[in-house]
């Protein structure tokens, strides 16, 4: 039974966010017996408010509230996020690809890079590996455990055959947190098309109806949906004691706390933070370094479709089922540094219509919705150098309606990062020319998200935010749950690695608060 704790309860730990960071660290604490109020800005769906309908979905799951995006990041949505229980895997397309050896040790790997802040890792692949492995077999990760990939599509045949014209060879469905075949209670992917609208038949894996379930069975949750968290409470000795919130009343409630753990996406988790400033933290929280809220990495993307001569029906099948990795590899020649991958992608007829050309008017727009089941789609995804001036800040004037200073989310392309897409989008559409297509769409900045770094993980207090544990390193009993940990993006997607991350974290504090340390 999940459980109900008193706002002035100062024994447990306060989460702030329920998606992969604070969704899984919500399991694992609770179902270890410590006592866990998880608060979620959004509201909690169940499996019948999820339709195989984009636009309607984009508004349930979409963190909506106004932000400002500058330089490369586009205004208005310059990242995308959710505001829902479970956070962004409500959204995610599910791919799970492992970190390489090398992507821990970028900056002694690469080499000094102009104008980029690239640190090591505080520790390898030996490290979190055995993190990467519980959280496979809890996710139910394809190709991984014996569980088989999932099948081809259309889509992903068209892009295997080109691949392989041009001198691919590591290419296959992925690694997914989408059923095969019937696990964990889930059924089997019925190739709907639909993974970024939330999965209509929860084939895919998700916090909102895994962790957080298993959460509730333990007698030591709480979660508060739409409970949006607008402050960090300190006292003068300079410890967390808890956080204010406004519920889903318009009532402004003060929750206390042994530890606060902060998974709020990044953008949320740096606003916070730097809304939570007190006279001992002028600056902000955990910000002795000056770098919260820095180093702001969102993986190099670029997405290109490709108009084929026969019919692909890309909207049929698992969205994103499908990679490329020969690319992902530390290689110069190329022309620039670090590695990336091409994965499969399929864009709905709405999503063409508004991305793809003319604004979705005239008549090379008509022309190209006539033809929409010939496009076949991959996206980028690559290594995004961390620079110090890519960074979140608030806007000095603008407020949103809890009265909070606006996000302010500023990136630019590092020269490393355009000589990648250059080199990528040549590759996609050599792969797509070789099958006989005839016309190219390329899109480059839209709203990202693999949003990461910010507070990144560090032995060097002057150089980071937290420790390798995710605890920061001003503040002890204030932990950041999520990938804003990430002091490097490497080019896999995210999510199985803040799992990962969680897992290990979880370990940390579970024997922290057993042993008294925190």
């Amino acid at each position: 039974m999940a459980a109900t704790y008193d706002l002035n309860d100062e024994s447990v730990v306060v989460i702030i966010g329920s998606g992969a960071g604070g969704g899984t660290l919500s399991r694992q604490l609770s179902i270890n017996g410590v006592k866990v109020v998880c608060l979620e800005a959004g509201p909690r769906l169940t499996l019948g408010d999820i339709v195989n309908d984009e636009t309607e979905m984009f508004l349930k799951l979409s963190w909506l509230d106004r932000r400002i995006g500058n330089g490369d990041a586009p205004d208005g949505m310059p990242v995308w996020s959710c505001k829902t229980v479970g956070g962004t895997t409500a959204h995610w397309t599910a791919n799970c690809p492992r970190f390489r050896e090398y992507e821990f040790n970028a900056d002694s790997h690469y080499g000094d890079m102009d104008d980029t802040n690239f640190v090591d890792w505080p520790f390898g692949l030996d490290e979190i590996a055995p993190y990467y492995d519980v959280a496979e077999n809890m996710l139910g990760v394809t190709g991984t455990n014996n569980i088989p990939l999932l099948p081809p599509s259309n889509n992903f045949k068209v892009m295997e055959a080109g691949a392989k014209k041009i001198g691919y060879t590591d290419i296959d469905t992925y690694h997914m947190a989408i059923n095969s075949r019937p696990r964990d209670g889930r059924p089997a992917c019925l190739q709907m098309g639909f993974c970024s609208s939330g999965c209509a038949i929860n084939a895919k894996w998700t916090t909102l109806f895994n962790h957080i379930p298993q959460a509730e069975q333990t007698d030591f949750f709480d979660l508060r949906a739409e409970s949006m968290v607008t402050k960090i409470l300190m006292d003068d000795e300079g410890k967390a004691t808890g956080v204010r919130y406004i519920d889903n009343n318009g009532v402004v409630k003060e929750q206390k706390a042994r530890v606060v753990c902060v998974a709020a996406n990044v953008v949320e988790t740096t606003r916070l933070l730097l809304n939570s400033k007190t006279e001992q933290f002028p600056n902000g929280l955990a910000n002795s370094s000056d770098q919260v809220g820095r180093n702001y990495m969102r993986h190099v993307m670029s997405q290109i479709f490709a108009l084929m001569p026969g019919e692909v029906n890309m909207y049929k099948g698992t969205q994103t089922a499908g990679v490329i990795r020969d690319e992902v590899r530390h290689d110069p020649s190329r022309g620039f540094s670090a590695g990336f991958q091409l994965h499969l992608l399929s864009l709905g007829p709405e999503q063409v219509a508004k991305t793809l050309v003319d604004n979705g008017w005239g008549k090379n727009y008509a022309d190209l919705m006539e033809n929409y089941n010939k496009l076949a789609g991959v996206i980028l995804t690559g290594e995004d150098p961390p620079q110090v001036e890519n960074r979140i800040t608030l806007h000095p004037t603008e407020t949103d309606q809890y009265g909070l200073p606006v996000a302010v989310v500023t990136y630019n392309y590092h020269p490393n990062s355009i000589a990648m897409m250059d080199y990528a989008e040549d590759k996609a559409r050599q792969m797509y020319e070789s099958l006989g297509a005839t016309d190219f769409f390329t899109i480059r900045n839209f709203g990202a998200t693999h949003n990461l770094g910010t507070a990144r993980i560090g032995n060097d207090p002057a150089t980071s935010v937290c420790n390798s544990w995710g605890q920061t390193h001003d503040i002890d009993n204030l932990f950041i749950s999520d990938g804003s940990l990430f002091p490097t993006s490497g080019s896999a997607n995210p999510t199985l690695t803040i799992i990962s991350l969680m897992l290990r974290q979880a370990d940390y504090l579970i024997e922290s608060l057993e042993n008294g340390s925190i």
